[in-house]
């Protein structure tokens, strides 16, 4: 696999691609560190099945001002963009010729940490939302699940520390992802997903 351009992962009624080396203004680790040290993390509590639960990571949500976020029982208020953050944003727009008006970072603090299935289909993403997502720090396993052909063997992806993973089409209506806890000790990692919130308006259209 070429490490230095997005190559597209054979599943059905899916488009995505996968970087294992994106191209970043300084090292990933110091990147990694500054946004552990500096980024306001927050722990929301989400409904799941009708009930109350505590995120198991921590989060924040930067974007355009008119740029509000809602899934699972909670509305997020964005924060105003950071320089590097703009930084990140204007070299995965360029590599994937798509615009971006918010992002959600997720920082998993250790093997404890994880992110349960789900599919990034939210109405103020629209009908076909990009998600563009970069990691960095400590390699997680990235799974997704077909939700409607159960014969269909689920995809593992190991997400490489500066790598970008990209999902588009029909990606969300067809697939759900998720992060599973490790069974061995691991380091901090963070990933950065990238998205463009589209008006009330554009969705019912």
């Amino acid at each position: 696999m070429n490490k230095n351009r997005l190559v597209k992962i054979p599943m059905q009624d899916a488009e995505v691609s996968y970087q294992s080396e994106f191209v970043l203004a300084s090292d990933r680790a110091a990147i990694l560190r500054r946004l552990i040290a500096e980024v306001p993390w927050r722990q929301d509590n989400i409904v799941i099945w009708g009930k109350l639960h505590s995120q198991p990571r921590l989060v924040a949500w930067y974007g355009d001002p008119d740029c509000p976020y809602t899934y699972s029982g909670i509305t997020l208020s964005p924060l105003p963009w950071t320089n590097p953050l703009l930084d990140i944003r204007s070299r995965i727009e360029s590599l994937t010729a798509t615009t971006f008006n918010s992002v959600l970072l997720n920082y998993y603090r250790d093997n404890r940490d994880s992110m349960g299935f789900h599919s990034d289909d939210e109405p103020e993403l629209g009908k076909e939302p990009v998600i563009a997502s970069l990691s960095l720090g400590e390699e997680r396993t990235f799974v997704l699940k077909h939700k409607v052909d159960k014969l269909a063997e689920p995809v593992r992806l190991r997400l490489e520390s500066g790598s970008l993973l990209l999902m588009k089409g029909e990606t969300q209506r067809y697939w759900k992802h998720g992060i599973a806890k490790e069974t061995r000790s691991c380091g901090p990692r963070i990933n950065l997903t990238f998205r463009r919130i589209v008006s009330q308006h554009t969705v019912l259209v």
